[in-house]
C-alpha cells in the first residue's frame, strides 16, 4: 500500500513538473509574439522608425537597456518576485521588438517570414532532441559559450574590416552555435525543473528558461536571415 501511495505521489509530482516545463514554451511563444507585433508596428510607423534611425543615442540606449535587463534577470531572478520578473521579461521582448524593426528596412517581408518558419522548424526539431536525448550535453555548453564569445569578438572586428568572407563565416558559425545552444539549454532547463519542487522557484526557473530559449531562437533567426534573407 505504501509503495502505491509513493508511486502515485511521484507521478503527481512529475505531472506537476511537466506542467511547469510547458510554461517555458508558453512564455517563450508569448515573448516571440510580442516581439514580432512590436517590430511590425514600429516598422510601419514612419515617425517611430525615423526616430530610431536618426537618433543613434536612442538606439544604443535601447541596446544597453536590453543587456542590463537580461543581466539583472540572470543575477537576481531568485530575489525578484515572479510578477516583477515576468514584467521585465515582457518589457524586454517589447524593447527587442523595437530594435528588430530595423530588419524590415534591410530585408524583404517575404524573406523575413520564410526565414521565421525555417527558424521555427529548426528550433522545434533541435529543442525536441535536447529534451529526449539521453546523451549528457553539459560538456557542450562551455564549448558553445566560448565559441559565442569568439564570434562576438569577430563581429566587432569585422565592423572595421568589412570583410564579406568573415561575414559569411560568422553567419554559418552563428547558426551552428545557436543550434547547439538550443539543445543544451533545453536539456538544462528540463533537468533543473525536474529536480526542483513545484513552487515559485520552479516557475522562476521556467521563466529564465523561456528567456534563454527566446534568445536562442532570436539569434538563430538573425543568423539564418543573414544567410537566406533577400535584401531590399
Amino acid at each position: 500500500m505504501d509503495n502505491n501511495y509513493s508511486t502515485i505521489a511521484l507521478e503527481k509530482k512529475k505531472s506537476a513538473q511537466m506542467a511547469v516545463f510547458r510554461q517555458v514554451y508558453i512564455w517563450m511563444s508569448l515573448a516571440l509574439f510580442i516581439t514580432g507585433i512590436t517590430a511590425l508596428i514600429v516598422a510601419n510607423n514612419n515617425s517611430l522608425i525615423y526616430s530610431l534611425m536618426s537618433n543613434q543615442l536612442l538606439f544604443w540606449v535601447l541596446i544597453i537597456g536590453e543587456v542590463v535587463m537580461v543581466a539583472v534577470l540572470a543575477a537576481r531572478i531568485h530575489k525578484l518576485s515572479l510578477a516583477t520578473a515576468t514584467v521585465m521579461f515582457i518589457a524586454y521582448s517589447i524593447i527587442n521588438g523595437v530594435t528588430m524593426s530595423l530588419l524590415f528596412l534591410l530585408y524583404t517581408s517575404e524573406s523575413i517570414a520564410s526565414t521565421f518558419f525555417i527558424t521555427a522548424g529548426t528550433f522545434g526539431a533541435i529543442s525536441a532532441y535536447g529534451y529526449f536525448t539521453k546523451k549528457d550535453l553539459s560538456s557542450l555548453g562551455s564549448i558553445l559559450i566560448m565559441a559565442l564569445i569568439g564570434i562576438l569578438i569577430a563581429s566587432l572586428v569585422n565592423i572595421f574590416l568589412e570583410s564579406s568572407t568573415l561575414y559569411w563565416i560568422i553567419s554559418y558559425v552563428g547558426v551552428a552555435i545557436f543550434v547547439g545552444l538550443t539543445a543544451y539549454d533545453t536539456q538544462k532547463i528540463k533537468e533543473s525543473i525536474m529536480n526542483s519542487d513545484v513552487n515559485e522557484t520552479a516557475y522562476k526557473i521556467a521563466l529564465m528558461g523561456a528567456l534563454e530559449l527566446y534568445l536562442d531562437f532570436i539569434n538563430l533567426f538573425i543568423y539564418l536571415l543573414r544567410i537566406f534573407g533577400d535584401r531590399d
